[in-house]
């Protein structure tokens, strides 16, 4: 049943973010005030046809990009099978919605269970889940899991985590953990510091998270980073933005992770302007019960035929709330099935020469870009297919819009996040940038550069 705010709760809310009312809160948020007539400049109602000249119009503001882009840091620019969106529209899948009648819903149930096994593999652990919202919120569930496990109230984060990562880890555990400790990382190689962590953690961590590659695309030393945290009787939880890394890197579970997360955009989802993503979630055996989220199995009907159900289901909905491992009300089955899909077409050796063709192609940019002078690489340590590049005599901010205008996407640039990295931006190539246009960007700098 749904519940209404009371006057006092609204009360309490608009007093923790410091404002008197309402109105006052949307007037700080728009420049208007709610209850002022003729404030809002909204045209009059449009007939269908105008309507659409209208948002053709509008279209015409869009930029158009002829060449690959060069992002990086945490979306990438990957080939995605046409068969997966074509297969991904049938009518079949368009309410792919919980599947709490097996006997009606053995389809689902096996894509999901499918998707499963090709997340505990690429992840190199015993279990995964049916899928969470991102990978964000699969890092920060995995944290939850990693204190549950242990009875421990302190989280130990490398800084060198995706930033947007590590905010929402912190919005998820507030009030769960004691304490989020700050690992640093090495000014040298870009990779967590390991006296960072020594010094850092204790018999009272549950669990340190790193990148895998980080976000600055340095491959972590996970062998050596389990070794220490797991003297100390914590996990070691890995999160992965770049999915189709693990075609070439060794899977984290082999190396010592505990439980593993990975964002699936790069596995067969377009760009689409950041999302909707998929996060993958898998863990050592023991700890399932711990999961998020749901696990779909496979077993014998009556009839001794293969049958899928939902084997586990921790949600708040399915057991007691005070049991409950999460409160994560679904999983991403849509954009999981799209996951399956395109691992299914491109198998392990196609997921693997995508893999290398977005690292070979990565080397001849970051070649080029330092051969015209304008760069160097900040740090020294091993890459996937993006590195961050130190920008000489300009302001990485005005590099990334002069580009843009000429048709090229690179970046972020660091300095929202690390102001010492402030002349500093991510670079990155995958299997869609071309020589031609992996020149062309070389050329188009030095231009800017005259």
């Amino acid at each position: 049943m749904y519940i209404p705010h009371t006057e006092e709760d609204i009360r309490k809310m608009l007093s923790a973010i410091g404002f008197e009312s309402i109105s006052k809160l949307y007037e700080a948020a728009t420049g208007l005030h709610p209850e002022s007539e003729g404030s809002f400049d909204v045209p009059p109602a449009m007939d269908i046809i105008k309507l659409t000249k209208h948002l053709e119009k509008l279209s015409e503001r869009n930029q158009s990009f002829s060449s690959v882009c060069f992002l990086g840091g945490g979306v990438y620019d990957h080939f995605v099978h046409p068969a997966t969106m074509e297969l991904l529209s049938r009518a079949e899948f368009l309410t792919c919605y919980t599947p709490y009648q097996p006997e009606a819903s053995q389809g689902t149930l096996q894509y999901i269970f499918e998707f499963q096994t090709m997340a505990a593999s690429l992840l190199g652990l015993d279990v995964a889940n049916a899928s969470m919202y991102d990978g964000a919120s699969a890092a920060a569930e995995a944290a939850l899991m990693a204190m549950r496990i242990t009875k421990r109230e302190k989280i130990a984060v490398s800084s060198a985590l995706h930033p947007e990562y590590r905010q929402t880890i912190e919005t998820y555990v507030r009030g769960s953990a004691k304490n989020i400790l700050q690992i640093d990382f090495d000014g040298k190689t870009g990779a967590t510091s390991l006296k960072s962590l020594r010094d850092s953690i204790d018999e009272n961590v549950a669990a340190v998270i790193v990148g895998y590659p980080n976000f600055f695309g340095v491959i972590e030393d996970l062998e050596e980073i389990a070794k220490e945290i797991h003297q100390k009787g914590g996990l070691l939880i890995t999160a992965t933005t770049e999915g189709v890394s693990l075609g070439i890197l060794e899977p984290p579970g082999r190396l010592g992770a505990d439980i593993a997360v990975c964002e699936g955009l790069s596995l067969g989802l377009p760009m689409s302007f950041g999302g909707p993503g998929v996060g993958l979630f898998a863990c050592r055996a023991g700890f399932e019960k711990q999961m998020p989220g749901r696990l779909v199995g496979r077993t014998i009907d009556a009839d001794g035929k293969t049958a899928y159900v939902l084997t586990l289901a921790m949600r708040e909905q399915h057991i007691r709330r005070e049991r409950a491992t999460s409160n994560i009300c679904t999983n991403q089955s849509l954009c999981a099935l799209a996951v399956a899909i395109h691992l299914s077409l491109l198998g392990p050796i196609g997921l693997k020469n995508q893999a290398l063709l977005s690292a070979n192609k990565s080397r001849s940019l970051f070649s080029k870009l330092i051969s015209t002078g304008h760069f160097e690489p900040a740090f020294l340590g091993p890459v996937f297919n993006e590195k961050v590049m130190k920008v000489k005599g300009f302001e990485p901010e005005k590099l990334i819009e002069l580009l843009s205008k000429k048709g090229f996407l690179v970046g972020p640039s660091l300095k929202k996040w690390y102001p010492e990295l402030h002349d500093s931006i991510i670079i990155c190539a995958t299997e869609r940038a071309g020589d031609e246009e992996i020149s062309r960007l070389c050329e188009c700098i030095k231009e800017i550069y005259k």
